[in-house]
């Protein structure tokens, strides 16, 4: 299993306002993918800080997803935003 554990900073209230816009899209298209186990990503206390929390079923599952979301409107969207990750395999 992969689970990626993530915050999304923004640091305007422009960017902010792309995440919540681009964000029920990306959500149902990522949770509709094979592989996909869990794909969550919740508002902090922060308005302009999101946790993020993604479980594959393995490493192709989550290379498959990191392909089509490179391609996809969300990574246009989200373009530039600050991303603190931590990747975990087992």
């Amino acid at each position: 299993m992969i689970t990626l554990t993530d915050l999304l900073r923004c640091t305007t209230a422009e960017e902010a306002a792309r995440v919540r816009a681009h964000l029920p899209d990306h959500l149902r298209l990522t949770r509709a993918e094979p592989g996909c186990l869990s794909f969550d990503v919740a508002p902090t206390a922060d308005p302009l800080v999101w946790q993020v929390r993604e479980r594959f079923t393995d490493r192709p599952a989550f290379e498959a997803h990191q392909r089509r979301t490179a391609a996809s409107v969300w990574a246009s969207a989200s373009a530039g935003i600050r991303r603190d990750y931590t990747l975990t395999e087992g």
